[in-house]
């Protein structure tokens, strides 16, 4: 597949990568341009915005979880008949999972791609140095090839001449400046940025915002030049059909009605676990628990994936006669599928209000990030995975839950420390790990098949 793309990466995180990327998504499209976009890393917030940049789902590209061997065929099913594919990079360009070397760094992604990197350079604080600076990120590894810099936060002509003419001795060439300029107003908490689904219009005026800025500081013809030199991606294209085996019995099985969480209180997911339980045979159906009060009529299974129950704890717990349908939808052994903010959603209360009572844990907020990445084998049977059963996932929470497993736990934990999470009890499978449903569609598939029982 040869399709024009370009990484854009940092030499760390708060260089600007995020306006920079998502601009350039928003300015290409408007040009008229199929653009794809992708995120390196588990990130789930970055990809809303792109979705709004380019009108198409925004995906992550992990070599943590999913392997090296599946960052280009997922890109390829991602960029599909598309005119330009865009991928930002996670923090700096050559960090990755820690004590694993280059994994999960965006460097991999863009050797694994064979595309050009684009280098967005804060130069608020620098003037000649900045040469050294990409000289150095240019050299430290031949095989990473950066096509030209983006310098931001610029603060005048002079300022500007001072840089270009010390990355004319770079060989590197600057292909856009930014000014210095008030942020645009993508508002952050605990988590990071706010989602686009809390914010839509606000967002749609950021993302525009940000295209402003590119087009006005960007040489978008040489981007798009540099983005054509690529060669064409190695590898096939992802399947959702062929990852979870195809009909089984030489036959399509009959679609089974999978409930997914959604709205602003959810909005944690992959792109490719909702194509995989359709490919799996389910008919997936989206709801919102901050507003409906019941679930999809003909539910045989429910998903409910990370978000922000935490902020939305009193709409969530106010909606008492959802809460008792997806109670009741659990005694009767439904398979229920809960990552980390459907963890939550589960539990007996959250800060103290109730919710579902499936689980017969409390959580509440605490001021403890838990992030990084996880190997994780499976404890207990569950609709998800047989005991023994091996994935990589990612934990993403400032909350606690007491107990943090119960009589059957879902996943054992081997870093940064040996621990057992989660819950499994009857049709549930509940823990704080997220896991990407291309690196272990047999889950998705086994989760669809318990949904027929």
């Amino acid at each position: 597949m040869n399709v024009p793309r370009l990484v854009i990466a940092a030499p760390s995180s708060g260089s600007g990568k995020t306006t920079v990327a998502t601009g350039l998504m928003a300015a290409f499209a408007g040009r008229g341009l199929a653009v794809s976009a992708h995120k390196v890393g588990p990130d789930y917030i970055d990809p809303g915005y792109h979705t709004l940049a380019t009108g198409r789902p925004g995906r992550n590209l992990d070599a943590y979880m999913c392997g090296p061997e599946l960052v280009a065929p997922l890109f390829a099913h991602g960029a599909l008949g598309c005119d330009l594919a865009v991928v930002e990079g996670v923090m700096g360009l050559y960090d990755g999972a820690a004590g694993h070397g280059e994994l999960a760094s965006t460097a991999q992604v863009a050797k694994v791609l064979r595309a050009p990197v684009v280098l967005v350079v804060d130069a608020s604080s620098q003037s000649r140095s900045v040469a050294a600076l990409v000289h150095g990120f240019a050299s430290w590894d031949p095989r990473v090839r950066i096509g030209g810099v983006i310098l931001n936060k610029v603060g005048s002509q002079r300022h500007e001449a001072l840089l270009r003419e010390a990355l004319d001795e770079s060989g590197v060439p600057v292909l856009g400046v930014l000014r210095r300029t008030e942020r645009v107003a993508v508002p952050s908490r605990h988590l990071g940025l706010v989602p686009v689904a809390e914010r839509r219009g606000d967002a749609v005026d950021a993302v525009a915002a940000m295209a402003d800025r590119v087009r006005a500081g960007c040489d978008l013809d040489a981007l798009m030049a540099l983005a054509r030199s690529a060669p064409a991606v190695p590898g096939a294209v992802w399947d959702a059909a062929e990852a979870v085996g195809g009909a089984r019995d030489g036959a399509a099985p009959r679609l089974q009605r999978v409930a997914v969480a959604a709205g602003a209180a959810f909005t944690f997911s992959y792109a490719e676990h909702t194509e995989l339980l359709a490919a799996a045979g389910a008919e997936v159906v989206p709801f919102d628990p901050l507003r409906d009060e019941a679930l999809p009529e003909g539910t045989r299974g429910l998903v409910v994936g990370g978000g922000f129950p935490e902020v939305y704890a009193p709409e969530l717990s106010a909606n008492e006669p959802l809460r008792k349908a997806v109670a009741e939808l659990a005694a009767s052994g439904a398979p229920v599928a809960a990552e980390c903010a459907g963890l939550l959603y589960l539990a007996r209360s959250l800060d103290g209000l109730p919710m579902c009572g499936v689980l017969d844990a409390e959580a509440r907020m605490s001021e403890r990030l838990t992030l990084g990445y996880r190997e994780a084998v499976a404890v207990s049977e569950s609709v998800l995975a047989a005991p023994g059963t091996r994935v990589r996932g990612h934990e993403f929470h400032r909350t606690v839950l007491e107990p943090g497993a119960g009589a059957a736990p879902a996943w054992g934990l081997h870093q940064p420390e040996r621990r057992v999470e989660g819950f499994v009890q009857r049709g549930v499978h509940a823990s704080y790990l997220h896991t990407h449903g291309a690196s272990a569609p047999g889950m998705v598939r086994r989760f669809v098949e318990r949904c027929e029982g």
